[in-house]
C-alpha cells in the first residue's frame, strides 16, 4: 500500500488567522501594537520557536524574553486554536479520493503535537489520518526528514509522496527521497523554482491525479 503525507498549516488548513490572532494577544499583554495577517502568515512554517522569534524581532523584543514569549503564545493558541481555522477548498473531497484509491494518509507537521492533534480533532479530521507527527517530538522538524521517515513507516512503508506548501517540506521530502506535490496557496516564502517540487497545484481537485502520477500508477 502506498502513502500520502501531508504537512498541515499552509497545506491542509488555512491556520494563519487563529495563530495571528493569538499572537496579537500575546502582544496586547506586552503593550505592544497588533501586527497584520499578512505579516504573522508571512512568519509561520518553521515551527512555533520560529514564528515567536521572528514575531519578537519584528517588534524589537529582546531574545532574553523568548521562554515567556514562547510559553504565553502557546497557552494562547492552545486555548483557541480552531476558532477561525478551516480546510482550504476541496481538501476533504481530495482526502477522500486519494484514500479511495489506496494510499493510507498521514500529516507530518511542524507544528508542536499536542496542538496538532487537537487542531485536527478540532475540524473533525482525526479519522482520516492514521499517522501523526510534530515538530516538538524526537524526530525534529522539516526540513529535517526524520519525522517523515516516521510517519511512512507508521503507515506500513512502501512507496510514498509529500504534500507541502514550503521549502522546508520539499527538502524533507527530497532527504528522505521521497517526490513533493507543492500547494501554491499555502504559506510559501520562497519561489517555485527555488522549491524546486515534482509538480504544482493550487485547486486541490488536482491532486488525486497528481498523487497517481508521483507514485506510478
Amino acid at each position: 500500500m502506498s502513502a500520502v503525507v501531508f504537512d498541515l498549516d499552509g497545506t491542509l488548513v488555512d491556520s494563519a488567522p487563529d495563530m495571528h490572532a493569538a499572537m496579537n494577544r500575546v502582544l496586547a499583554a506586552r503593550g505592544q501594537a497588533p501586527l497584520s495577517l499578512d505579516r504573522v502568515r508571512g512568519f509561520v512554517g518553521d515551527g512555533v520557536p520560529m514564528l515567536v522569534r521572528r514575531t519578537m524581532a519584528a517588534v524589537g523584543a529582546e531574545e532574553a524574553g523568548f521562554d515567556d514569549w514562547h510559553g504565553d503564545y502557546l497557552t494562547r493558541y492552545g486555548a483557541e486554536v480552531c476558532l477561525l481555522t478551516r480546510p482550504y477548498p476541496r481538501v476533504l473531497d481530495a482526502l477522500d479520493a486519494v484514500s479511495g484509491a489506496g494510499s493510507r494518509l498521514g500529516i507530518c507537521t511542524n507544528k508542536p503535537q499536542r496542538l496538532a492533534e487537537a487542531l485536527v480533532a478540532a475540524l473533525g479530521l482525526s479519522g482520516r489520518f492514521d499517522a501523526l507527527v510534530g515538530g516538538d517530538t524526537r524526530f525534529g522538524r522539516k526540513p529535517a526528514p526524520e519525522g517523515l521517515r516516521e510517519v511512512v513507516r507508521r503507515l506500513g512503508g512502501g512507496p510514498a509522496v509529500m504534500v507541502g506548501d514550503s521549502r522546508a517540506d520539499a527538502q524533507a521530502a527530497r532527504a528522505a527521497g521521497l517526490p513533493v506535490l507543492l500547494y501554491t496557496g499555502g504559506y510559501r516564502s520562497h519561489s517555485v523554482e527555488e522549491i524546486a517540487p515534482d509538480a504544482t497545484f493550487d485547486d486541490w481537485s488536482e491532486l488525486p491525479g497528481l498523487v497517481r502520477d508521483a507514485l506510478g500508477g
